[in-house]
């Protein structure tokens, strides 16, 4: 044979390539152009299984048993459950070939966040925060939320929603309130508004009001409560001195309990931080330029 492809001018490799290739063109192929799917597995035991056999385990499975599985947890199950010696190439492959493949999950975009840096905060209006809190009904066995508006300088909570829920389009109106009672809406110098990475922060909706408003969002690094500062003091004073003190039988109880402490926290209970004074009264003073406080770097 040698002598006879050196008189041809073949090759010796290209000739036995094209001759198996030849050959294995009639076999069955993998889904991906490699080495022939061999059309069974084994067992554990060494027992043989086909393909059309472990077919209609997975179709048992997700079918007879209502297992929603995607291709790697069947990968898991099969070898417990019929003690199959597969792996998850070949799971993917017939899940593939059945159609039963679980749809990929989609990522949602991640948005760009603008971090929280240090600011020189010299008059109210300048730097707000914005967080949720959490309260108890007992007698309801349910949660309720708590969302605050405050701002930095005077320590005024400017608006709070109280709710059952607390969606973003809830905590968009309370914002929308928060610049309402201030005159801000149509003020050419906006505040920044600082919050954490809260799903209603970082959603679509947040993201559009607060360009809408000509707001500058910033929101601070995971784990770093103590760039919100103000707002998490402010949350553990409403816990320690309204939520922590009653078990609510109704909602209602709840919210009137909540809504009178925010009146109380505004205009009676004095703050050290702001001379102690109560924070409207202290706002008002800013007003009439008859109060101011040191530069705040926060």
């Amino acid at each position: 044979m040698s002598v006879v492809l050196r008189a041809v001018g073949v090759n010796r490799s290209t000739y036995y390539y094209r001759q198996s290739h030849s050959v294995r063109a009639t076999e069955p192929q993998s889904a991906c152009g490699g080495r022939p799917a061999p059309g069974y597995s084994s067992k554990t035991d060494g027992e043989l299984v086909s393909d059309e056999q472990i077919k209609e385990w997975i179709s048992n499975l997700i079918e007879g048993e209502g297992y929603a599985y995607g291709y790697l947890k069947l990968t898991k199950v099969l070898p417990r459950k019929y003690s199959l010696a597969i792996n998850k190439k070949k799971v993917y492959r017939l899940c593939k070939l059945m159609g039963v493949l679980r749809p990929q999950r989609k990522l949602k975009p991640r948005r760009p966040r603008k971090i929280a840096r240090n600011r020189e905060i010299t008059a109210p209006n300048q730097l707000l925060e914005a967080d949720v809190k959490y309260g108890y009904v007992h007698g309801q066995k349910r949660f309720f939320f708590v969302v605050s508006i405050l701002d930095v300088y005077d320590r005024s909570a400017i608006h709070s929603h109280i709710g059952l829920t607390a969606t973003s389009d809830q905590v968009v109106a309370a914002l929308g309130h928060a610049l309402w009672k201030r005159q801000l809406l149509s003020s050419s110098q906006k505040p920044v508004i600082r919050t954490d990475n809260g799903p209603q922060f970082t959603s679509d909706t947040f993201a559009a009001a607060c360009a809408s408003y000509g707001l500058e969002h910033e929101r601070i690094p995971c784990a770093t409560p103590n760039l919100n500062a103000h707002i998490e003091a402010f949350h553990r004073i409403l816990e320690d001195e309204c939520l922590g003190l009653y078990e609510f039988a109704t909602f209602e109880e709840a919210y009137l309990e909540v809504a009178s402490f925010m009146r109380f926290y505004n205009e009676v209970r004095i703050h050290s931080a702001i001379d102690y004074l109560a924070p409207s009264e202290f706002y008002s003073k800013t007003q009439s330029n008859t109060a101011k406080l040191p530069t705040i770097r926060f």
